[in-house]
């Protein structure tokens, strides 16, 4: 009878050893970045934040809370009829808001407070319904004879009190570097659209410092952002030779860009007829700064702004024309959060590699 020979272990000589663990890594890193593609995908697309959301209805219609099928915008007789306050939660120069209640879902309603600044009311109106979309809070209904409005209620106020909601024990795990830098994405699409609408392009003129910026947008209770008030939204027009002033007095500040400020001198009084009109790279110039203020100073922020120090400083350009698009920054913002994701996840690729 043959003998079988003893059974001898293979050993793989380093370099195969060293060539099988690389390529372990590289096809964990090829399914990560596949996982991160997957993850980020649906952030964009299942959150609200795609291009199309199919939870909109038609126009002139809604639907939130317990209201499952599309309904039309109420009209100054139904919400006269059906719509009940129960208290006033705030106060601008244009309008009064109340928390209101209808078919048992709270809403906002908000009504004219000044007979001199009616048109600046109806233009927010007109805006509001010509702009509904995923960007912009959900209009219910309006009486333009009384100056009201109806809208959805989002119980986490404005942007104003971002950083005491992060506070609450409720929402401490959401106070994170990655969920604030996509507070800051959502704002940067906010003001993608405005840029970019189907009516053409829109200047977010209330937005003379960072408070002000932080009260026209909404904090959703799933950690979006809305922009709420469109009472100073004027059209830039090119191809007409169109630009846009917010407002007739003059602006100070480093906050405001180079453009919005009297470009005369302190020796020539401020004249409003004087004062060169502007257009959108405005609002890019103040990205930076309220981008700064999502971020906050919890671990990680610091990290991102170093990422995010090429394009702030171009946003930051004194000349307007090269300032980037808002789409541009978009696309950088998401760029830096899949790297710093990735980074996260595998912290030692990059030496290994």
């Amino acid at each position: 009878m043959e003998k079988k020979p003893p059974f001898v272990r293979r050993e793989f000589p380093p370099r195969e050893a060293s060539s099988i663990s690389l390529a372990l890594l590289l096809a964990a890193v090829l399914l990560l970045n596949a996982f991160l593609y997957l993850y980020l995908n649906k952030f964009y697309v299942t959150s609200g934040r795609a291009e199309t959301d199919p939870g909109l209805c038609p126009f002139g219609y809604f639907k939130f809370g317990t209201v499952k099928n599309c309904s039309p915008w109420l009209s100054c007789e139904a919400i006269n009829r059906e719509v009940r306050k129960l208290k006033c939660v705030g106060e601008g120069a244009v309008k009064k808001v109340f928390l209101s209640e209808w078919k048992e879902n709270k809403v906002v309603l908000s009504q004219l407070t000044n007979s001199e600044l009616k048109e600046d009311f109806l233009h927010g109106l007109k805006m509001l319904r010509a702009l509904q979309s995923k960007y912009v809070v959900r209009l219910l209904g309006y009486c333009e004879q009384q100056f009201t409005i109806l809208t959805e209620y989002h119980p986490l106020g404005s942007l104003r009190g971002l950083n005491e909601t992060l506070h609450i024990p409720k929402y401490k795990g959401m106070n994170t570097w990655h969920r604030r830098l996509k507070l800051a994405m959502d704002y940067v699409s906010v003001i993608r659209y405005l840029h970019s609408s189907p009516l053409g392009t829109f200047v977010m003129c209330d937005s003379n410092d960072l408070d002000k910026v932080l009260s026209q947008y909404l904090l959703t209770s799933d950690f979006h952002i809305l922009v709420n008030d469109l009472d100073a939204l004027p059209l830039v027009n090119r191809s007409a030779g169109r630009l846009v002033k917010c407002g007739h007095r003059e602006l100070q500040g480093e906050f405001v860009a180079p453009e919005q400020r009297w470009p005369y001198g302190e020796e020539v009084p401020f004249e409003d007829d004087l004062m060169p009109p502007y257009d959108e790279k405005t609002d890019i110039w103040k990205i930076p700064d309220v981008t700064n203020f999502f971020l906050g100073h919890v671990e990680g922020s610091d990290i991102v702004r170093l990422h995010l120090f090429d394009i702030h400083a171009a946003c930051k350009k004194r000349d307007p024309s090269e300032r980037p698009s808002a789409q541009e920054v978009l696309d950088t913002y998401r760029k830096v959060l899949t790297l710093l994701i990735r980074e996260a996840a595998l912290p030692g690729t990059r030496e290994m590699l």
